[in-house]
């Protein structure tokens, strides 16, 4: 059991580490001016798809419910986290403090949009739940694509309509036009401080009771029930969870750009973050998070190459998964873990005999 939780502990220390050197080099070239203009614009949209692969391998990596409908919440967040920094702009001139804020409310009510969805479509299994999620991703975005919301500029007033662009004030959410006039607050280094925190509550849900027992249903949910444990309730504590990080992950995509609209969280933004996870491994954290920051840089790098662009993608994605799904690749990773868990053995046992 202890070897099992060195291993365990190991296995985090390393993706918190890769994500922390990363983040430092990137830090050290950014301020040293060693990165283009075009790398720069790239750093918080590699953020935003980390966290959200991060969020939708605890779906369907770890509690084994596939989810097409991931870019709904992300939509959700993104609105909302708009319009709050639109209205708070006065009363908070602190874009740190406004973003955080913006999130955190983001999170909050893409979470409760996952309870809405996820308590009738979490009685579905295998492709309806697939087909279902689908639909209310696609609702959800054309819902918004509706809503109208006006602002008095002088005193702050709000009128919301449905489907009604003739509201008084100024429109902030203009139907299919989306949200206009956003400040771009969004940072490299609040991207990585979300990315952190997302880790911290996938990776120690995981771990703990709560995902022992999802990954007990993902394997066998017929036994898993049969112990006591309610595949209602942790199914809907992954996916509502999964929903309110996609949220967060969407006011930080919003934050980046002065408009966000409907038309970019379509069928296909899921799909491609659906990508991410199947590429890095089904219910492998760090190979997201890798899966994720190379394919959100390929294509730019590829850019240049404007004929062949999508056919050398095509490649690579094969490659890719090939590789992560190669035996001698998956053997060589576990020899360096394996060594490294030696190696902190080894080293806990030195302390513990100097100790004595």
């Amino acid at each position: 059991m202890k070897k099992k939780s060195n291993k365990t502990f190991i296995s985090n220390l390393i993706t918190y580490a890769m994500v922390i050197i990363a983040f430092v080099v990137i830090f050290i070239m950014q301020e040293n001016k060693m990165l283009s203009y075009s790398a720069k614009q790239l750093l918080v949209p590699v953020c935003v798809w980390i966290v959200m692969a991060i969020s939708l391998n605890l779906t369907v990596g770890i509690s084994g419910e596939l989810s097409l409908g991931h870019a709904g919440f992300m939509c959700v967040g993104a609105f909302v986290g708009a319009v709050l920094t639109i209205i708070c702009k006065k009363s908070i001139e602190n874009e740190a403090l406004r973003l955080i804020l913006a999130m955190l409310t983001a999170g909050v009510a893409a979470g409760l949009t996952g309870v809405i969805v996820g308590v009738p479509v979490l009685r579905l299994r295998g492709d309806y739940l697939a087909i279902v999620t689908l639909a209310f991703g696609e609702i959800i975005r054309n819902v918004l694509n509706l809503v109208y919301v006006g602002m008095d500029m002088e005193t702050g007033a709000l009128a919301f309509g449905f489907n009604n662009p003739s509201l008084p004030g100024k429109l902030i959410v203009n139907g299919p036009q989306g949200v206009q006039g956003i400040t771009r607050i969004s940072t490299f280094t609040m991207g990585f401080a979300l990315i952190i925190f997302a880790l911290i509550v996938v990776l120690n849900m995981t771990n703990s009771r709560a995902g022992r027992a999802m990954m007990a249903l993902r394997d066998n949910r017929i036994a898993a029930e049969s112990v006591g444990i309610s595949a209602t309730k942790y199914k809907l504590m992954a996916f509502v969870t999964s929903a309110a990080l996609a949220g967060m992950a969407g006011a930080l995509y919003a934050m980046n750009y002065s408009t966000v609209t409907g038309a970019k969280f379509k069928f296909d933004t899921s799909i491609l973050v659906l990508v991410f996870v199947v590429l890095g491994g089904i219910g492998n954290i760090r190979g997201s998070i890798i899966a994720a920051t190379v394919l959100t840089i390929l294509p730019e790098m590829l850019r240049e190459f404007s004929d062949y662009r999508m056919l050398i993608y095509a490649i690579v994605l094969i490659v890719v998964m090939l590789a992560t799904n190669s035996p001698a690749f998956k053997q060589f990773f576990d020899v360096v873990k394996e060594k490294m868990i030696g190696l902190f053995a080894k080293k806990n046992g030195e302390g513990d005999a100097a100790n004595e």
